[in-house]
């Protein structure tokens, strides 16, 4: 939004509570009297019918006021926008654990590959890689 927007916003808001204080002023005594104990009932009953439910921070941000009013949010389903932002983490999570799986799998290939390299032109015979004793020998020597 722009700054001159929001500023003819921030005028108007001033403009209509400097009116809606200087009608409350003009008001009888009696009728402020019977506003501030509707008020207090209707508040009264508000907090009755409130129950407190903890939800994590991140799920509500900016939906309640910093002046301690519970949230507006919508009991009903969620939205299929509200959903995909929900799940879109745990697919992230996914995608990067399955990219780790095939990168240690083609590192692991790619080892395994040098070592066959390495037999393959090695000047030792074949079977002495089969012999217990020698894959012992060579464990210790590496």
């Amino acid at each position: 939004m722009s700054s001159a927007l929001e500023n003819k916003e921030l005028e108007f808001v001033r403009e209509m509570r400097r009116a809606l204080d200087e009608s409350a002023a003009n008001l009888p005594a009696a009728t402020t009297a019977r506003l501030a104990a509707a008020r207090k009932a209707a508040l009264a009953r508000k907090k009755a019918e409130f129950v407190l439910v903890r939800a994590p921070a991140l799920a509500a941000a900016g939906a309640g006021s910093m002046s301690g009013e519970p949230s507006q949010l919508p009991t009903r389903r969620r939205s299929a926008l509200a959903r995909f932002a929900l799940a879109w983490p745990l697919a992230a999570l996914v995608a990067g654990l399955f990219a780790i799986a095939c990168f240690e799998d083609q590192q692991r290939t790619a080892e395994l590959a040098d070592i066959d390299a390495a037999m393959l032109s090695d000047d030792l015979p074949l079977t002495a890689y089969l012999d217990h004793g020698f894959n012992a020998y060579l464990t210790r020597a590496h």
